[in-house]
């Protein structure tokens, strides 16, 4: 198993966002999160990663155990050098350029030397088709070729695991479909990814497995086919019908 995340809880005032999420990942698998605004997706996401401070839980990763509620800052760093996350409003530095965006990671964060930090930085850029725009600024890009930018850097450190929170959700339809083409063949080279997403297609055709959320608990954890097909719990089967009825 890659990653083991056991019981993480999480409430802001009197607010349970979280409330005992558990889930197993194996190296390899696609998992769309799905479920309802507000039940508590981007919550377990960002806890994680350490964006967020969970209140209790645990992860464990490539054999390594680490507390969501209390981990050092050398274990954070250490822990976050085998992930990447991509933010749905692309978090790209607007006084930079493409390449830079792309090689700030891995100059500052990582130690590696510029020229081949820009080396690496391009064949990402390649993976994702933005090669043709390196010296331009993120707000000369649409919001798709945007995302496919912080795509190429997360990929650039060569994580073990992406996280993406809401990928699409910021984009306008048109744009939607570039960004999961490029997601949809990371799956294919065997890139590990946890998605929160609202895309359903994505969910059942790439994804291999879906966690349903509500009201900050797993209602249902299934392969993807089985989700969509044949699920288990009644609250799934309403959220199946309704989306097949849109």
């Amino acid at each position: 198993m890659m990653l083991e995340i056991r019981d993480v809880k999480k409430s802001f005032g009197g607010l349970t966002v979280l409330d005992g999420i558990s889930l197993d990942v194996e190296k390899g698998d696609v998992v769309a999160i799905l479920g309802p605004s507000g039940s508590g997706k981007t919550t377990f996401l960002r806890c994680l990663n350490y964006l967020e401070t969970a209140d209790s839980g645990s992860l464990v990763f490539d054999g390594e155990k680490f507390d969501l509620h209390s981990t050092g800052k050398k274990d954070i760093a250490r822990m976050r050098r085998k992930t990447a996350f991509v933010f749905q409003n692309y978090n790209l530095f607007l006084n930079k350029t493409v390449l830079q965006n792309v090689t700030l990671g891995l100059t500052s964060g990582m130690g590696m030397d510029k020229k081949k930090a820009e080396a690496v930085a391009l064949e990402m850029l390649e993976k994702v088709g933005m090669a043709d725009k390196l010296q331009n600024y993120p707000n000369q890009l649409s919001g798709g070729q945007q995302q496919r930018v912080a795509i190429a850097r997360a990929m650039a450190t060569s994580p073990e695991i992406i996280y993406f929170d809401e990928p699409t959700s910021a984009l306008d339809p048109e744009l939607i479909g570039e960004v999961l083409a490029v997601m949809r063949k990371l799956a294919e080279d065997g890139m590990t990814m946890l998605v929160v997403t609202h895309e359903m297609d994505f969910a059942r055709n790439v994804s291999n497995k879906v966690m349903f959320m509500e009201g900050g608990k797993v209602v249902e954890t299934a392969p993807s086919k089985q989700f969509f097909e044949n699920p288990s719990e009644v609250r799934v089967k309403e959220f199946i019908r309704k989306i097949q009825n849109q």
